[in-house]
């Protein structure tokens, strides 16, 4: 099995001195700039080339601009642009760069969406009430963990059950995203609160629940199709009222009341209020994990589709192979998944190649240098830094061939130099999440059960065919052709 070689980047070794250089760019005029701004983003040049027209015309990876959503909604809207993966890791440094209500970008959505509270998600770690709500989750995710494997065998053996019917019945074809997004709420509910949603008072209706509410979280990010004028005004000018998903955020909330009952009992013996707690753990789960899972599990089904059957031989016969070694009786552990480097790898590289958070944010709390690969910049107290992710794990001067899905690209030893350059969790993918810090505390759990998504599809099928459509904030996956497991 052949291991792709980089070119590692200076940070490896003690960086060269860098000269110094005014951070390019302009904010043009206040108002009427940020405005033009957006519509090119959004339009006239789209997203990536927004960024690629800029690196262009500066000659730098870091720069100055506007990030929508602007007026009205983001009161400024002028950020510093990092676009290479060691300049980016500036976001990570708590020390340099404040976390204050950066969540979702230069806008933050009104907090009557999460009960009038600000969530752990927009809380700066130097706030008291980050590391109270952080330790719950960290406790949460250990006294739930021998649930996780089982749970998601139950839940996304019902899901394979609905891609066989599928392509079995008159269509000849299954909606990967939909099936998914049903088993990954259930799944979220089952694996942190053994409590399956549709059982409960809130029903069949969550996912749907959900997804209304994520919009109007994130509709200021999105672009659906509409006439132009109409996404301006209603999706990019003005919050959604919070009024018109009210109802439906108040069952979801009644849910996880009931269901997250002895996780709450040990939130208020921390010191958190029983009904704030809620409301986190309602974000931790919907948001944070089904929100991100929404993104994740199709985009790995993207990347396997387009790889083929090659890649779906070396998997099938990696995850067979290992689990038989384990025990023999079809069942998947810890230890075996451990021990899968193909499959780590393949999910390693979704992550890297499409990361399920695209933007990270952070104010700088004082004067520094900020360093690219190849020039120094000074930042001063109180800027914005803005990066863009998919751009930071594609770097040229660390990936050989970036915009390549690379299966193996992460095995080995030269492929584990380089996780230190995979970003998706809000930090580097060889750090540890803890209370002091903004990583995502559900890291290794995302990456674990990614791995179970590739191997339990595996141990069930040999391989499938499927088409790859784009969907509002990820890839959308139609099944067209199953072949079940032969040996």
């Amino acid at each position: 099995m052949s291991t792709t070689q980089t070119s590692l980047t200076s940070s490896d070794a003690a960086p060269p001195a860098k000269p110094l250089r005014a951070i390019p760019g302009s904010y043009g005029f206040p108002f009427f700039s940020p405005i033009r701004d957006r519509l090119q983003y959004y339009y006239s040049q789209g997203r990536d080339n927004f960024f690629k027209t800029r690196v262009d015309q500066y000659k730098s990876t870091v720069f100055r601009t506007n990030m929508p959503p602007g007026p009205f909604m983001a009161k400024d809207p002028r950020v510093v642009c990092l676009l290479d993966a060691q300049s980016f890791q500036v976001l990570f440094d708590i020390s340099k760069v404040e976390k204050r209500d950066l969540f979702t970008g230069t806008y933050m959505p009104p907090t009557a969406l999460t009960g009038g509270y600000r969530v752990c998600a927009y809380l700066d770690p130097s706030e008291p009430k980050h590391a109270m709500n952080k330790k719950l989750l960290f406790s949460l995710l250990h006294d739930r963990q021998p649930h996780f494997l089982p749970e998601f065998h139950d839940t996304f053996s019902k899901l394979f059950d609905g891609l066989d019917a599928a392509v079995a019945g008159e269509a000849k074809k299954a909606d990967f995203n939909a099936l998914n997004d049903v088993s990954s709420f259930e799944f979220c509910c089952r694996a942190y609160f053994g409590v399956d949603p549709a059982s409960t008072s809130l029903g069949a209706d969550g996912p749907k629940k959900v997804s209304k509410w994520l919009l109007f979280n994130l509709h200021p990010l999105m672009v659906l199709g509409l006439p132009k004028i109409v996404e301006e005004i209603f999706l990019h000018t003005f919050h959604l009222p919070p009024f018109l998903v009210k109802s439906d955020y108040k069952k979801i909330y009644d849910f996880f009341y009931s269901a997250a009952a002895k996780t709450l009992d040990r939130a208020e013996s921390i010191g958190l209020d029983r009904e704030e707690a809620c409301h986190n753990l309602l974000f931790a789960t919907c948001f944070n994990s089904y929100g991100g899972f929404k993104v994740f599990f199709p985009d790995i089904f993207q990347w396997l589709a387009r790889a083929g059957e090659p890649l779906h031989k070396r998997l099938r016969e990696e995850i067979r192979s290992v689990v038989k070694a384990e025990g023999g009786d079809g069942s998947i552990t810890i230890t075996a998944l451990e021990k899968m480097e193909l499959t780590k790898s393949v999910v390693y590289e979704a992550l890297r190649i499409e990361p399920p958070v695209m933007f990270q944010y952070g104010r700088a709390k004082k004067d520094f240098v900020l360093e690219s690969h190849d020039s120094s910049f000074e930042v001063k107290e109180g800027e914005m830094l803005f990066g863009f992710q998919p751009f930071a794990t594609k770097d040229p001067k660390v990936f050989k061939d970036p915009e390549t899905f690379v299966a193996d690209r992460f095995v080995g030893d030269e492929g584990a130099k380089l996780l230190r350059y995979v970003y998706w969790s809000n930090g580097r993918e060889t750090d540890v999440p803890a209370e002091g810090n903004k990583q995502c505390p559900g890291k290794d759990f995302v990456v674990m059960v990614g791995r179970l998504l590739v191997a339990e599809f595996f141990m069930r099928y040999d391989s499938f065919e499927a088409e790859v459509g784009t969907v509002l904030l990820g890839a959308q996956v139609t099944i067209t052709k199953l072949s079940r497991a032969t040996s």
